[in-house]
């Protein structure tokens, strides 16, 4: 119970002072998740649109393979990802081991599949309903789909939000190909596991509470600018 005390004092002094290594570490962990979950949407979004409103031969395998992919290991993810980027791997040559862009691919990697997976299932009721409207109308597929997106997209805000969720909290991968390099990659999951190595549990709680509210205020936030929880929607 005293380290939890100590932790949250030690998360309040941080904070109030604005210590400068917190405010780098945790820019620099909104600056890689951010991108990720970005780039996890613009291509997870569309996808499980694209399934929702398709038929196609081996359909069902491709959603159960889609659906299994969200359970990837983010260890193993890592390795790959190192394998793919080390000196001796296809993208070598770009330097991209140890560097945030490296930390991006890994976690675009791990959260594409969740997104796509939970926006199937929002764009799969939605299909439903407005099927026949869209088939009356004589709209291309692409045109169903940004209709679909348009309209479930405070649906779809929850597949980004959880997105968000899991690459925010991931230690894994982000450890294996970032490195974890002060001043060059070093996010708030990553400090947290050195400090708590190191023994530092009052810090290693300090960074985790902020983690905590980093995350909470973010969704507050969108889910704010998003209108979400209007009366009228409620």
């Amino acid at each position: 119970m005293n380290e939890i005390v100590q932790g949250l004092l030690e998360a309040g002094r941080m904070i109030v002072t604005l210590d400068r290594d917190l405010i780098e570490i945790t820019l620099r962990s909104l600056q890689v998740t951010l991108t990720a979950v970005v780039i996890a949407s613009a291509i997870g979004l569309p996808m499980g649109a694209w399934l929702a409103i398709n038929r196609f031969r081996f359909r069902r395998e491709t959603i159960a393979l889609l659906n299994a992919l969200m359970g990837l290991p983010p260890v193993v993810v890592g390795l790959i990802v190192y394998l793919m980027l080390s000196r001796s791997g296809p993208f070598g040559v770009f330097g991209l081991l140890f560097t945030p862009t490296a930390m991006v691919i890994a976690q675009v990697i791990i959260v594409t599949p969740l997104v796509a997976s939970i926006a199937h299932q929002a764009i799969r009721d939605l299909w439903a309903e407005y099927h026949d409207l869209l088939i009356s109308l004589n709209t291309t597929r692409g045109q169903r789909i940004l209709a679909l997106i348009w309209d479930g997209r405070r649906a779809l805000l929850t597949a980004s939000l959880a997105g968000f969720g899991r690459a925010i909290g991931e230690v894994g991968a982000i450890m294996i190909v970032g490195g974890n390099i002060d001043h060059a990659t070093r996010v708030l999951t990553t400090a947290i596991a050195l400090e708590t190595g190191k023994g530092n549990f009052a810090l290693a709680l300090g960074l985790g509470f902020v983690l905590i509210g980093l995350a909470i205020a973010l969704n507050i936030a969108i889910h704010a600018l998003s209108r979400t929880e209007r009366d009228s929607q409620w």
